[in-house]
């Protein structure tokens, strides 16, 4: 208990306070300086989204951490006696307005995903991708009706990992996975080689600074199955062309690299993409999605366009960006749910009202003492 009411002391600090500030704009010249040579997105995972990164070869606390001990600073200053006055109410308001605008801040970066959909005209889609992880995905398309998809997460592709799942026959050992890589046309023939690893190997290369450029590869293998023939070692690169397929008790699989899915549970069809362009230039002015919200059996029409988004169930659509085709244009809807979308107006309205009357009590608390010095 010493220990604990000690630290509770430390913590408590204005010290502490002015320190973690002083961190926080280290780390964000530090990031920005290194946004250039590996990139916005790499940036911001090494020095805000972690709990410690490395400056040079020191190790040093992370955006999170700090982001946590100037929270827990701001909470313990509510329990100062000093502060809880008549006077100080507007201090007070203005203190918890911050810490709620903390609170929203952690659920975002916890709990909210981004990606985008990508629906060419006349199709739909009910799913959005991850810009920034993959997954290995074992397809059984066995059902007529139905596809059923296994699929394991970038995180859980490393390096001597098995893999396993009730719904797959077989084990799946990583041999290597890489963030970005390219092909070479494989010179020993080796009888454990299957598929496009028969012919080709993945060669690591330097990740883009621009993370979703990254052709990601992956290198496996498969055991534990009654089929020995299937059994080998398989190599796949992201979005791969040409599919890899295995067959185990007479049913078959579907072997896929891709970006990370995320099933929502309704549909976006396109019926007409819009573009007008500056006049005498290709240059895009502005661009629409004409679109049919498919839920519950229900159908609503839609239009999505810069700056007038589509929110339902959580997400958020943006018109973001398009792909042009010889016969039908796709459209690339930037999708967000963000569970902490509304703690910044809250918190700022807060923080607004906290100002306001502490200025309005410190103004009247002048006018007051002016006056008794006029009677004087």
């Amino acid at each position: 208990m010493k220990y604990l009411i000690g630290t509770i002391n430390i913590l408590s600090q204005v010290k502490v306070f002015v320190i973690t500030m002083i961190w926080l704009m280290v780390l964000v010249v530090c990031g920005t300086i290194a946004q250039k040579d590996i990139g916005l997105y790499a940036a911001q995972q090494k020095y805000f989204s972690s709990w410690f990164t490395n400056l040079w070869i020191i190790p040093a606390p992370g955006g999170r951490l700090t982001m946590i001990v100037l929270f827990i600073n701001l909470t313990l200053f509510l329990f100062n006696s000093h502060l809880w006055k008549i006077k100080k109410i507007g201090i007070v308001i203005t203190h918890l307005g911050v810490l709620l605008l903390f609170i929203g801040g952690g659920i975002t970066a916890w709990f909210s995903s981004e990606g985008n959909m990508v629906i060419e005209e006349g199709k739909a889609s009910n799913y959005v991708v991850d810009l920034y992880n993959n997954e290995l995905v074992v397809v059984d398309i066995s059902n007529e009706n139905y596809d059923l998809i296994t699929s394991f997460n970038s995180q859980m592709l490393k390096e001597k990992k098995i893999l396993q799942h009730e719904s797959i026959p077989f084990n799946i050992e990583i041999l290597d996975y890489f963030i970005n890589c390219q092909t070479k046309q494989r010179e020993e023939n080796n009888q454990y080689f299957i598929g496009f690893a028969k012919n080709f190997e993945l060669i690591p290369t330097q990740a883009n600074k621009e993370y979703s450029l990254n052709k990601s590869g992956v290198t496996f293998k498969i055991n534990n199955s009654e089929n020995k023939e299937a059994e080998g070692i398989y190599s796949l690169i992201l979005d791969q062309p040409v599919i890899q397929t295995i067959e185990i008790n007479n049913i078959e699989y579907i072997l896929l690299l891709r970006r990370e899915r995320t099933y929502l549970p309704f549909y976006i069809q396109l019926n007409e993409f819009k573009k007008e362009l500056y006049p005498g230039t290709d240059v895009p002015k502005s661009y629409s999605s004409d679109v049919n919200l498919i839920s519950d059996g229900l159908s609503r029409h839609v239009l999505i366009q810069m700056n007038e988004p589509l929110r339902y169930k959580g997400y958020t659509f943006y018109q973001s960006s398009f792909i042009e085709g010889p016969i039908k244009d796709t459209t690339v809807l930037a999708a967000v749910k963000n569970y902490g979308r509304l703690f910044p107006y809250i918190s700022s309205l807060i923080i607004a009202l906290g100002l306001l009357i502490h200025i309005i009590m410190r103004l009247t608390g002048q006018i007051r003492i002016k006056k008794m010095d006029s009677k004087k």
